[in-house]
């Protein structure tokens, strides 16, 4: 069966040309992005009527949450979908992960459906990292992506955090806007690589 491994390689010469060595190959290109927490945020989002903001840690049932996160990375840029993963490997991989912090997850809830969420990863410490953030296509252009991240941040700073980082895929530019938007500025560039094996 033909696998493959992907990495996340720092945008210098010497790293991508290890990389290459070993048999890698040059995907996409990421830029990583800074916000100072301790810098004022942007004046929130106005509400958006029929719209319930949560953390995840309020979810009685990640589900909806799973079913956000396959709907909304569908269309995401990038080269590793989520068509093949069942519920069980989404909990295993993503909602039972050390780094989550359900807490600072925010998700915007329509009914009972989450319409939109926003991935929290936290150090424990001083650093939020805004992970995948996404809106199911049913609820898009209604500004729910910059209401969950405007909030998570929020919450963050709340909490103590120092600093957020998130990682946005080079030609995503609704998102690279949104995140201009809230203050992140880009300090590094990474590139996906990836390598083929049979197991």
């Amino acid at each position: 069966m033909l696998r493959a491994v992907y990495a996340r390689v720092d945008a210098a010469p010497a790293d991508l040309a290890f990389a290459e060595r070993h048999g890698y190959r040059r995907g996409r290109r990421s830029q990583l992005l800074l916000r100072d927490l301790a810098a004022p945020l942007p004046p929130a989002p106005p509400p958006v009527p029929g719209v319930r903001l949560l953390s995840a840690a309020d979810l009685p049932d990640p589900r909806p949450l799973y079913e956000a996160d396959l709907d909304a990375a569908r269309d995401e840029p990038g080269e590793v979908g989520m068509d093949e993963i069942g519920y069980a490997d989404w909990l295993a991989t993503y909602w039972e992960r050390p780094d989550l912090d359900r807490a600072l997850t925010t998700v915007a809830v329509v009914d009972d459906e989450v319409a939109a969420f926003g991935i929290a990863l936290t150090d424990g410490r001083d650093c939020y990292q805004s992970g995948m953030t996404g809106t199911r296509r049913a609820y898009r252009r209604r500004g729910l992506a910059r209401l969950v991240k405007h909030a998570g941040l929020t919450r963050a700073r709340a909490a103590g955090f120092r600093c957020a980082v998130t990682l946005n895929d080079a030609g995503n530019d609704a998102m690279l806007g949104l995140n201009a938007g809230l203050g992140y500025w880009p300090v590094a560039a990474q590139w996906r690589y990836r390598r083929d094996f049979r197991s």
